[in-house]
């Protein structure tokens, strides 16, 4: 059996945007920040969709009666799966698998349905079926009237890698020969955000209304002296296909995870000894000075971007590649956020332009780019890299 897995079409919906040329153009705007929408009745900056991709999944809701209990995650992953597919070229009569994940799962409509039941003592019908965390992927298999196995699970904020790795190992042990794989994330409520706060981890932008905040998150700025997370919201799905496909975007060509010795339940040491064993088991087959590029999970807090730089100053020396993340362009996506930095990934290599990040001390790009690797952990050192090639 193969062991090249080829990604043939990858897709997504974000505060960038649902079409790939406009997701491009908006990473090249540098000096623009999609973390700059307030949560309504809070003086707090989170990242919502684009006007287009919240357009389109109102207009999914619309489309169908079954649809319009749906919570937004499950929405979201639908539409991004739907171009996909289409972009891959599959069809329902293929035999393929599913495995969507999300960190918080129906968030929204969880908390709806707990705060009625607060209220009047009493569970609506459709609260259990709507909010479990499997729906994601049942409601995607069911929108695209797929047949093969469907998985949802929750790795918190690397989840949608361990999606990947999931689909990998599904094909490699010849029991797929396509799986669609990836996260998605509805997380932007009061609640989750007291949550984020009450760890201490939350940007304060946006509490001085005087203040002009041109990045209220300062993701992978290792000289910040409070933490900056603001959370996004989206999907992102991929296509993967066991072999060499003539019309791959891109190939996995290294995997690797590990997960941190808990001192307490968020906890992750010094130098990110989970970050270390994850990369070098994705490039024990490969030169380090071959990696151009990697997108850090980087989520904006002081200890978990200093830790992750930690981390891969101790793999790759002082001949360190590329380095950069998304997320102080569109927040953190949680479970949504690796197949958003994976898309980045394919992204760079394909335009061979690395995204540089605005606030940090400029890197120039000296060669093409053919290797990005990608990085991704959460609560508990969950980590997982990812090595693509061209």
């Amino acid at each position: 059996m193969s062991k090249i897995i080829s990604i043939t079409a990858i897709a997504s919906i974000s505060p960038l945007g649902n079409l790939p040329e406009n997701i491009w153009q908006n990473y090249l705007k540098q000096n623009h920040c999609f973390s700059q929408h307030l949560l309504d009745h809070s003086k707090t900056f989170v990242a919502k969709l684009d006007k287009d991709s919240a357009h389109e999944v109102a207009a999914l809701r619309a489309s169908d009666q079954k649809y319009k209990a749906l919570d937004k995650s499950v929405l979201y992953a639908i539409a991004a799966s739907r171009k996909a597919i289409k972009n891959a070229g599959w069809t329902a009569n293929d035999l393929f698998g599913i495995n969507i994940g999300s960190s918080r799962g129906a968030t929204e409509l969880f908390e709806k349905h707990h705060k009625e039941y607060l209220e009047t003592g009493k569970a609506q019908t459709l609260a259990s079926p709507t909010t479990t965390l499997g729906n994601i992927s049942s409601w995607v298999a069911h929108d695209l009237q797929s047949s093969g196995p469907e998985i949802s699970h929750s790795i918190t904020c690397s989840t949608a890698l361990h999606a990947v790795l999931n689909g990998i190992a599904w094909l490699r042990a010849g029991m797929a020969d396509k799986f669609l794989v990836g996260g998605s994330e509805a997380p932007l409520t009061d609640f989750t955000i007291g949550q984020m706060r009450a760890l201490k981890i939350y940007s304060n932008a946006g509490s001085d209304e005087s203040k002009i905040i041109e990045w209220p998150n300062r993701a992978f700025d290792l000289e910040k002296k409070q933490s900056t997370m603001i959370l996004g919201e989206g999907a992102g799905v991929c296509c993967l296909e066991i072999g060499k496909s003539k019309n791959a975007l891109a190939f996995i060509e290294g995997i690797g995870y590990a997960t941190e010795i808990l001192e307490h339940n968020i906890s992750i040491s010094a130098e990110a000894t989970c970050f270390q064993k994850s990369m070098k088991m994705a490039l024990q087959n490969t030169n380090l000075s071959d990696v151009d590029v990697i997108v850090m999970h980087a989520p904006g807090t002081v200890k978990g971007d200093l830790t992750e730089y930690k981390a891969i100053k101790s793999v790759f020396g002082e001949s360190l590649p590329l380095l950069t993340t998304n997320k102080w362009k569109i927040g953190h996506t949680f479970g949504a956020s690796g197949i958003l930095s994976m898309e980045l990934a394919v992204m760079m290599i394909r335009n061979n332009t690395f995204i540089d990040v605005p606030f940090v001390k400029a890197q120039i790009q000296t060669k093409p780019i053919k290797k990005v690797l990608i990085n991704a952990v959460g609560f508990g050192g969950n980590a997982v890299s990812i090595l693509l090639s061209l």
